[in-house]
């Protein structure tokens, strides 16, 4: 057994928040050759592979520090309170119903597209079904779809409720970042030529200039400087929704988990055990941290985005995302390469199905390709690209995406696990 170069979680956490302040730092830098970097590298990749890195080459061992349980179970059911919170469904509907069509038509491109590419490549490639079994692909595939509706802590919640591998989970995170900046990439390139796709769409797009104003009005107007209270009171809405959280799974997930392994026993051949992440405790956490933070969006509370409750869910969401690089280990990836072609195929049709989706209801109900661009990536990318794609368009419109993305998170969890339940279907 190879020796591990640091053992102490305390010295490991130091190290992963100096490789976040490096990234974030250098990729906000103007310096012309990291300008060009990041054009070609996202920034939430690094997060991901340079603390992989430490584990690839023993400098840390993934697999004994306790980072990544305590992010998963602490910070992300946080995170995900605090990332909801400012879900304004108001403002979201005044978005005008294009746009909120166009988001939920992506998302039911990715739960339409996991099963449909993993039925098709699987008549090609049998292999990929795997039943039950631990290794099943749609248990790995099943957190692409969590990125892809929510973003990285919907991903981390898929993990957990499909007891993805690891060694599995490091393949995923490939195919995940590849295909999505494959199609990031076009949707950046299609920016440019919006206007010529508009008139090929017969879009009107008058409403994107008071979608501008909208978005300027209501970000001026909760902005603020967060104080010392301010910071207690979001860490207590975050924390306090993350004690029922663990609540409720406690009292919850054991009733279905017994009652799922007798209608095993009774009825092996029931629909109802497909369900069975009705049964586990992180489930739980996670629906209950969403409709937590979801509910919360409609009182007073809401004004905490202004102080700033978002930008403090992505520092626990970031930390999750360094804690479960340290899960990654290439080599484990370059011995399964033979798997990772397929689910390259896999991912690549899943796309492709999203895509044709995406074009045919915009085509019908005349959407501008804005609307089409910021939906795919609120989906796909998450908050940490879609301002990407929508400040492509202008400048003004960054908000939009996060406004969208922020939605991603609230649907994001239950959307995969209604694709992960019907790949699941596929593969028995």
């Amino acid at each position: 057994m190879e020796h591990t170069l640091i053992t102490n979680d305390a010295i490991v956490l130091g190290v992963l928040l100096a490789i976040l302040a490096l990234v974030f730092i250098t990729s906000s830098s103007k310096n012309r050759f990291l300008v060009k970097f990041y054009t070609y590298v996202p920034a939430l990749l690094l997060c991901y592979f340079l603390p992989a890195l430490l584990n690839t080459f023993n400098i840390v061992d993934g697999e004994e520090s306790k980072l990544y349980f305590v992010s998963s179970r602490y910070l992300l059911p946080a995170s995900l309170v605090l990332l909801c919170l400012s879900v304004d469904l108001k403002a979201i509907i005044n978005l005008g119903p294009k746009a909120v069509i166009m988001f939920f038509t992506a998302t039911i491109g990715i739960i339409l597209g996991g099963p449909t590419a993993l039925y098709l490549i699987g008549q090609i490639h049998p292999e990929v079904f795997g039943g039950d079994g631990p290794e099943a692909f749609w248990r790995g595939l099943s957190t692409i779809s969590g990125s892809w509706i929510g973003g990285g802590a919907n991903q981390t919640a898929l993990k957990e409720i499909s007891n993805t591998t690891e060694a599995q989970f490091s393949i995923m995170l490939l195919v995940d970042v590849f295909v999505a900046n494959i199609w990031m990439a076009f949707l950046l390139f299609g920016a440019s030529r919006s206007k010529k796709l508009d008139r090929k769409l017969k879009a009107d797009t008058t409403a994107i200039e008071a979608l501008k104003e909208k978005v300027e009005n209501y970000q001026s107007s909760i902005a603020k400087v967060a104080n010392f209270n301010d910071l207690i009171i979001m860490l207590t809405i975050a924390f306090g929704c993350v004690a029922l959280g663990h609540l409720t799974a406690d009292l919850v997930a054991p009733f279905f988990a017994n009652t799922f392994a007798a209608i095993r026993e009774t009825n092996p051949d029931s629909p109802i055990i497909y369900l069975s992440s009705l049964g586990t405790g992180f489930f739980w956490l996670v629906l209950m941290a969403t409709i937590l933070g979801v509910a919360l969006s409609f009182t007073p509370l809401r004004k905490y985005e202004g102080a700033g409750a978002s930008k403090l869910g992505s520092v626990f969401l970031y930390i999750l995302v360094a804690s479960i690089g340290l899960h990654i280990n290439f080599k484990e990836v370059y011995e399964n390469w033979t798997d990772i072609q397929w689910v390259i195929y896999i991912g690549l049709l899943w796309m492709v199905v999203h895509i044709i989706i995406l074009l045919v209801v915009a085509k019908l109900i005349k959407a501008p390709f804005f609307f089409v661009a910021v939906g795919s990536q609120a989906n796909v990318g998450g908050a940490a690209s879609a301002p990407i794609v929508a400040s492509a368009f202008s400048p003004t419109l960054a908000p939009v995406g996060v406004l969208l993305a922020v939605l991603g998170y609230a649907v994001g969890t239950i959307g995969a696990i209604i694709c992960m339940e019907l790949m699941h279907v596929i593969s028995m």
